[in-house]
């Protein structure tokens, strides 16, 4: 049985919530804009939590703030080419990979936040570009989750991966002296 605080620990924002319908203009307006947003939030709350803070992890037995931020650039990058693949293929099958194992990769403990700050601002910049010229039609568009076993269309990821980064977000402003 979950403790009920460890699964507020572990999903601060609640789980994601995927649409079973088409979404909105405005809906799939609001998601491109969490993602807009996101690289400039994560920016200021590592700063807010501080250097040390990020060293510890979010919760007993999660991930330290620094591996938080790491695993949210290696996650959108392999989103965002997701994307790019549901565009130029018919239904692709993609490749899962196993996140826990990417964020025990010495470059995570390496590399400093910083980069991968910069590289999520460049990103989603690029992707952000993407999703506002995106078609009715596109945004039907499917790949495969053999991991899940899950066919999803791009609006659905869409709205995974705007959870996905308000949800690490949380993470990291739970580091905040004051969070």
């Amino acid at each position: 049985m979950t403790n009920p605080t460890d699964e507020h620990l572990r999903y601060p924002i609640g789980h994601p919530q995927l649409p079973t319908q088409p979404l909105s203009v405005a809906q799939r307006t609001a998601y491109i804009t969490q993602l807009a947003e996101l690289p400039a939030q994560l920016l200021a709350a590592a700063k807010a939590a501080g250097g040390e803070a990020l060293l510890k992890p979010y919760r007993p037995g999660g991930w330290t703030g620094r591996q938080v931020i790491h695993h949210v650039a290696d996650s959108h990058i392999n989103a965002y080419t997701r994307f790019r693949l549901a565009l130029t293929e018919q239904n692709p099958t993609i490749r899962p990979y196993d996140e826990a194992a990417w964020a025990e990769l010495p470059d995570v403990a390496a590399t400093p936040i910083t980069v991968s700050l910069t590289l999520l601002e460049a990103l989603h910049t690029r992707w952000v570009n993407l999703l506002h010229h995106l078609s009715e039609e596109q945004w039907q568009r499917t790949f495969y989750h053999p991991g899940n076993d899950r066919t999803s269309t791009l609006e659905q990821t869409l709205a995974l991966y705007a959870w996905h980064g308000r949800h690490h977000l949380a993470h990291v402003q739970s580091l905040h002296p004051q969070g």
